[in-house]
């Protein structure tokens, strides 16, 4: 009878450990994917071109989950057409081209989805841009982020105008898109102010490979170069009067998410 008594035991011991083992894998697998929700925060400037807009209409903004195959796991952040003309978009301007909230969870791409009707104008005259595939698959961008619950992930699209319209052969212009997407929590910007503001030009931000531009205001003299990663750059600021000396401030350390204020730049009268 005793010995019976202790394999009752024994056996009611092994179910209950069974049961606390189902229950931990159990709830380990219901809470293993990352839960909640977080925030996108998509905003888009602009590098300066030899044109006098630039106009894009971008119909939709997606966002791609990492997990998803490539034609399913795309994400809405923002459904409202608009028209952006690019060249407005420089020297502290930015737009938001989408703030929505997301899953927690791993993305590796986003895109723009592009309407009709998107072109560029070069001396008062307006052309239509070809988008190629733009209404379709969109303008796909390659970058791998993390969404965390309860945080805001702000992100910052550098369209090159300049480096991406290309005129073809037989005169049409073809958008063909260089763009950078630089995380805000790790860049910053740098500004600065050109005397005489007739002597208002291109300013270069210059690190090794990595070239930024942008125009100063020619009312103000004012510019701000912006998506800078953290690092140090020369600043190069050329003169758009003959009259004036180009100037170049060397080793200006960007830190990420402050701007750098280099003051009012004096050019020398050649």
């Amino acid at each position: 009878m005793r010995n019976i008594k202790r394999k009752l035991i024994n056996l009611l011991f092994l179910v209950s450990l069974f049961t606390v083992a189902v229950f931990n894998i159990s709830c380990s697998d219901s809470t293993s994917p990352e839960t909640g929700q977080g925030q996108l925060k998509l905003s888009m400037v602009d590098a300066p071109a030899g044109y006098d807009q630039v106009n894009i209409v971008v119909t939709r903004v997606e966002v791609h989950k990492s997990i998803a195959d490539s034609n399913s796991g795309w994400f809405v952040i923002n459904n409202n057409s608009a028209t952006y003309d690019l060249l407005t978009l420089r020297n502290g301007a930015s737009v938001v081209l989408g703030n929505s909230s997301l899953d927690a969870g791993s993305y590796s791409q986003l895109r723009l989805i592009i309407g009709s009707g998107s072109n560029v104008v070069v001396n008062g005259v307006t052309f239509p841009l070809e988008i190629p595939s733009g209404d379709q698959t969109g303008i796909k961008l390659n970058h791998s982020f993390v969404i965390q619950s309860g945080v805001t992930y702000e992100l910052m699209l550098d369209f090159d105008a300049a480096h991406s319209i290309v005129l073809t052969g037989n005169g049409q212009y073809k958008l063909k898109p260089v763009i950078r997407l630089v995380p805000t929590k790790i860049s910053g910007t740098i500004s600065g102010k050109i005397n005489p503001a007739s002597a208002a030009g291109y300013v270069y931000a210059i690190s090794g490979t990595d070239t930024i531009i942008t125009l100063a205001e020619p009312i103000s003299g004012s510019f701000m170069l912006m998506a800078l990663l953290q690092k140090t750059y020369d600043v190069e600021i050329f003169s758009a009067n003959p009259a004036y000396n180009d100037t170049t401030i060397t080793n200006v350390a960007v830190v990420a998410q402050q701007n750098i204020d280099l003051g009012t730049i004096n050019l020398s009268v050649k």
